[in-house]
């Protein structure tokens, strides 16, 4: 009857036990390693990007336990106990509220399509229109500008020249090409000269800038090509979170007393 009751006793502790056994992913040194450890590297991971498969979940495990016998060797050693490493705690305990409270800030006032919309719309209104294929050549002096001029009217080749000749290190090295770019992206000088010539013209008088004088020939004019709504909303919806956190975070040091 005696050994009955122990039996009795011990299953009883057993089917207790396991369910306790359940929430832990080992006992190190006899103190339990909780599975929420496991459960909030996994998230971290997830968070940076890094979807969690099956096969990592071992490692993840290996990973908490030897952090725990790291730690038990760390608080036997008194380490916890350090000045430097309870200054260390407050900085990461700081680092940790401030980050959720961001999330939390970004979570509850999350950008809506309608921004996006309109942030896209002034992005086409600022870009859209003309879009202009140009190539330069600029220099110094406005005598040097003036004798390419008369080298191009007697059959010069504008790339050639532009090599030689072009002070430009971004352009020069291309025979003076600029790509296509809008008109407004050049400086007022030779944004107002370039929107005055035709295709294939180059300009009959030097243009002075701040940069030196230019010669300007315009080889192409198309309507822009800009990205529709879908290709760019992502990075839209990105810049708009970063303002809208940027704006919280001033706000709250505008409010603060500090003295």
């Amino acid at each position: 009857m005696k050994q009955y009751l122990l039996s009795a006793v011990a299953a009883a502790f057993l089917c207790a036990a396991a369910p306790a056994m359940a929430q832990n992913v080992a006992i190190v040194n006899g103190k339990p390693v909780p599975k929420s450890r496991v459960d909030t590297l996994a998230s971290q991971l997830t968070k940076a990007g890094r979807p969690v498969t099956p096969e990592m979940q071992t490692q993840l495990k290996e990973e908490v336990v030897a952090r725990e016998v790291f730690m038990q060797e760390a608080q036997k050693r008194g380490l916890d106990g350090t000045e430097d490493f309870k200054s260390q705690l407050e900085l990461a305990r700081q680092t940790l509220l401030i980050r959720e409270l961001f999330a939390d800030y970004q979570k509850t006032n999350p950008v809506t399509d309608a921004e996006i919309k309109g942030e896209y719309d002034k992005f086409v209104a600022a870009n859209g229109g003309k879009e202009y294929h140009a190539r330069h050549i600029l220099v110094e002096k406005e005598d040097e500008a003036k004798a390419i001029i008369a080298s191009l009217k007697k059959g010069g080749k504008f790339d050639e020249i532009a090599k030689k000749q072009s002070k430009d290190p971004g352009s020069g090295a291309n025979g003076g090409d600029l790509d296509w770019a809008n008109a407004a992206s050049y400086v007022p000088e030779f944004s107002t000269a370039l929107v005055k010539l035709n295709k294939g013209q180059t300009t009959d008088v030097p243009v002075k800038s701040q940069f030196g004088w230019h010669v300007i020939r315009l080889d192409d004019v198309r309507q822009a090509q800009l990205p529709k709504l879908e290709e760019v909303k992502p990075q839209i919806a990105q810049q708009l979170q970063q303002q809208k956190l940027a704006k919280f975070q001033e706000d709250l040091r505008g409010k603060a007393k500090v003295e």
